[in-house]
């Protein structure tokens, strides 16, 4: 493991041992990061005033910021769930193998289910729930239309090439 890892008021993040955490990535305070789960570069994970946890198998690709809204939401991330790049998630739940594409907003208190996908550039707006096989799009987010089963069938494909990924660059930073 390697990145900057911050304790906040004595509290100091839990992270898997076989999680893979970019050498640039921060991860702050009241943060659980679930085994097989990859941060990485420029990703911060800020638990300060609320709690963090990520699932298993889970990838926040480069540029993520999570955080949390003090005394009213944490964030919750599943397992089995993809991140793209330069993603802001902020006091939400995202339910176990759901897909957040690039550079989306998913705001507080917004629960995103298992199997639901929310697409690049969306801005996902308070108090949202974006349910199973339902694509959302757009300024502000709406469901746009249903997932199609190639899309469906890709999610599980993407855990497995990131947390090979994960491995490799685990095993090329540890040399």
């Amino acid at each position: 493991m390697s990145g900057l890892i911050i304790p906040y008021q004595g509290v100091f993040p839990d992270i898997a041992e076989d999680a893979f955490v970019a050498p640039n990535a921060t991860i702050i305070g009241k943060v659980k990061i679930g085994a097989g789960s990859s941060i990485w570069f420029n990703t911060v994970l800020r638990g300060d005033v609320e709690a963090i946890t990520v699932g298993e198998r889970t990838s926040l690709q480069d540029g993520t910021i999570v955080h949390v809204t003090g005394g009213k939401y944490e964030t919750h991330i599943g397992s089995d769930v993809l991140i793209g790049h330069k993603v802001l998630i902020h006091g939400a739940t995202l339910e176990d193998g759901c897909f957040i594409g690039m550079s989306a907003t998913v705001m507080d208190n917004v629960v995103v289910e298992t199997g639901a996908m929310v697409a690049a550039g969306a801005l996902v707006t308070p108090g949202q729930r974006v349910k199973k096989g339902e694509l959302w799009a757009g300024v502000p987010a709406k469901m746009m239309r249903a997932m199609k089963p190639e899309e469906v069938e890709l999610l599980p494909y993407g855990v497995g090439l990131y947390v090979n990924l994960g491995k490799e660059y685990q095993e090329y930073l540890e040399k």
